[in-house]
């Protein structure tokens, strides 16, 4: 497993340190019962419903989280997953919770190329991810190619991020945002609906964006040749 050099490498590890096993309990209340709807202003079901729709048999999911979202679509929609986090407490909790599943386990970094092989899975999910990402939008990016790489053609690449600009955020979202992003929770300040519309816009020729308060959706249809 690497990392990007220098700072980027700190940043890295401080997005996903604050992920224990302890901090893991409250993340659901914390994030999908608070900080989604009541800082975000987005409907949690509008994550649920992203996943319903786009999630295969074959699933990748990159930046796990607690599992919650996979383990609220139908079984038979899951049947083998792919976890891939840096966080070692991320992965086993949300092993633990696909227990149902067949579950395999990857510890990688993002902004490298993941060590599975290509067009191995049918979907990919990024859910809340690109905020904790360090650097801007092309380096962030780099982790929508290194999904799709995993994803066979006519596959989905979908996902959630809270940006910081070219979209409403409200005063109780602003200041979260700025506690989490000192904190290197988030490294998002420089996160805008135009710098993603155009890194989608230039891996995915077949691709969908639209938000619900500060949290951009996207989805992406993978076609030969067209990602990296």
């Amino acid at each position: 497993m690497t990392g990007p050099p220098g700072a980027g490498a700190r940043e890295l590890h401080e997005g996903q340190a604050a992920y224990t096993a302890f901090t893991l309990r409250g993340y659901d209340l914390a994030v999908h019962g608070i900080n989604i709807p009541l800082f975000w202003k987005c409907p949690p079901r509008h994550m649920a419903d992203l996943y319903e729709r786009n999630i295969t048999t074959e699933h990748l999911d990159i930046g796990v989280g607690t599992g919650r979202l996979i383990a609220r679509c139908s079984p038979t929609a899951r049947r083998k997953v792919t976890l891939v986090d840096l966080n070692r407490a991320s992965l086993a909790h949300t092993a633990r919770r696909l227990a149902d599943c067949d579950v395999t386990v990857c510890r990688a970094d993002i902004l490298q190329p993941l060590p599975l092989p290509p067009e191995s899975h049918g979907s990919a999910g990024l859910n809340f991810l690109l905020h904790c990402l360090p650097g801007g939008m092309d380096t962030k990016a780099r982790a929508l190619d290194h999904a799709a790489r995993c994803v066979r053609p006519g596959g989905r690449v979908f996902g959630s991020t809270v940006l910081a600009s070219g979209l409403p955020v409200s005063a109780g979202g602003r200041l979260l945002m700025r506690a989490l992003n000192r904190r290197g929770v988030f490294h998002n300040t420089g996160d805008s609906l135009t710098g993603l519309r155009e890194a989608l816009a230039a891996r995915f020729p077949e691709h969908r964006l639209w938000t619900h308060g500060c949290v951009a959706f996207f989805e992406g249809t993978v076609f030969e040749g067209t990602v990296g």
